[in-house]
């Protein structure tokens, strides 16, 4: 009995081992690894780099404590930069135009969690004491557009201004909403593109200068999107606690701050699918 004790022993060690090792393999390959505790969230660049911060980051750090993951602000210095990163499929979640959404399905297949309910509306805006009366005053006239690929902005506005008015004119890019504005008012450029949204919320002694040409048909508005990396359970408890906000007074004052004040659930087939077919792919310009 003793002699063959050893080799009992030993077989024992090899069996055990062995799948001991194998085990760890698998941990390592990330079949049994822990989901992440920690995601990005990029956010378009619409507003001044200072603003965003100043709305998201409370945001964020209030959805980090109600999912218990971790919520990494990205704030790219231009739209086309953030256009890029989400190209790559770099951020993990993301807050986005419109048509943005569009692009990022066809290029990394991301997929719309929510939006808020009102529907995004772009504006063409003239100076108060313009001689401009019409769209084809502008004909051969510089305008102002935050980004060329801001949908109701830009995207959209060029398009129908272009198909429908048969205008030219100069497009002038300018970063950001607010620029758009101040070009107008100092008579940098005859008219701007922008969205209701930003409209409303700039200062009376801006604002009050400005007067609407012209708005696009509605659309959905900007919707947060996740990489399809990201785990079904994340998506899922990204969504409910972001759509919990609009049950208190502190979660209603961070979502008022976004421009979400009432989010909903997104669907790219009922909300974004729409977009790919008003055949505007003509008018992005990529860099």
């Amino acid at each position: 009995m003793n002699t063959h004790q050893p080799s009992l022993a030993r077989r024992f060690v090899s069996t055990y081992g062995a799948i001991f090792l194998a085990a760890l393999g698998v941990m390592a390959n990330g079949v049994n690894a822990q989901p992440p505790s920690r995601y990005t969230f990029a956010v378009v660049p619409q507003f001044s780099a200072t603003e965003l911060h100043k709305d998201w980051a409370p945001l964020l750090a209030r959805l980090s404590k109600d999912t218990g993951f971790t919520l990494e602000l990205k704030v790219a210095a231009s739209i086309p930069l953030f256009e890029a990163s989400f190209l790559k499929g770099e951020p993990d979640f993301a807050y986005m135009n419109p048509y943005h959404a569009v692009m990022a399905r066809k290029a990394q297949a991301y997929v719309p969690l929510l939006r808020d309910a009102t529907p995004l509306t772009g504006v063409l805006v003239v100076r108060k004491d313009s001689t401009v009366k019409t769209l084809k005053d502008l004909n051969g006239q510089k305008i102002a557009f935050p980004a060329p690929n801001a949908f109701g902005a830009s995207l959209y506005m060029r398009a129908l201004l272009t198909e429908e008015a048969g205008i030219q004119f100069e497009p002038s890019y300018v970063k950001t909403h607010s620029n758009v504005f101040r070009h107008v008012i100092r008579k940098e450029a005859e008219a701007g593109g922008t969205v209701n949204a930003p409209l409303n919320d700039e200062v009376s002694a801006v604002r009050d200068q400005l007067q609407i040409l012209f708005q696009t048909p509605p659309a959905a508005s900007h919707p947060v999107v996740a990489h399809p990396r990201v785990t079904e359970a994340a998506r899922k408890a990204l969504t409910q606690a972001f759509l919990a906000l609009a049950l208190d007074a502190e979660g209603r004052a961070l979502l008022k701050d976004i421009r979400t004040s009432t989010p909903v659930t997104a669907s790219y087939q009922a909300d974004y699918l729409p977009l790919e077919k008003l055949r505007i792919e003509k008018y992005i310009v990529t860099e």
